[in-house]
């Protein structure tokens, strides 16, 4: 199998990079990124591009399955139009060119939520982006939508706290929807998701991520 992936660098990305380097029915790992990664592989093909110039790259989406999971915040964008920019329009790019390209499967990390018609905007944006690229076509379309995520060595304060919370009524046997997920678990989720080549459009909530 041949891999594509966008958003690498991030912290689920990294680890869907790792899992499908070390998954034996995967053949080559090739991902789209704005600089040089710190990881090697006989399986692992890098494309430096500008993510504003699709026209310069989509020729180079074509594989088996391609992964899409960049994203970032909106402290870090700096605006929302920035946010919506990365989150939003490279992301449906890459699906495109993966659909005329004929990619017959596409994985799609969502978010909990993700709802086109919400008036927050995260969501809104998340919600926006499903709805396009239901619209495209592919073999096997994977919609994956974890909530919290687990990352190593985050220095984000709120998001201890959520994790904190939530980890402690988990434990109580409540909001199980919202537990959250390390993103090394959440990685492998996805990469067994894509090896089974569901026909259609498959939603995986938490617990799919889970099971």
């Amino acid at each position: 199998m041949k891999a594509l992936v966008i958003g690498a660098t991030g912290a689920t990305g990294k680890d869907l990079v790792l899992a499908l380097l070390e998954n034996p029915e995967v053949h080559e790992v090739h991902v789209f990124v704005r600089r040089k990664m710190d990881l090697h592989s006989d399986k692992l093909i890098v494309h430096i591009v500008d993510f504003d110039l699709p026209e310069s790259w989509n020729n180079l989406v074509q594989g088996d399955v391609a992964f899409s999971c960049m994203g970032t915040t909106l402290k870090v964008a700096g605006s929302k139009e920035a946010q919506w920019r990365i989150d939003f329009t490279y992301q449906y790019n890459f699906a495109v060119a993966a659909s005329e390209n004929n990619v017959k499967t596409f994985v799609l990390l969502s978010a909990h939520g993700a709802n086109s018609e919400s008036h927050l905007f995260y969501s809104k944006m998340k919600g926006k982006l499903e709805a396009s690229i239901r619209k495209l076509i592919f073999q096997s379309l994977i919609i994956v939508k974890p909530g919290i995520l687990l990352r190593k060595g985050s220095n984000r304060l709120g998001e201890r706290v959520v994790v904190s919370f939530l980890q402690f009524v988990n434990k109580l046997g409540l909001l199980k929807k919202y537990r959250p997920i390390p993103t090394n678990e959440l990685a492998t989720s996805m990469v067994n998701h894509a090896l089974l080549s569901v026909k259609g459009c498959t939603v995986i909530d938490m617990n799919g991520i889970i099971r």
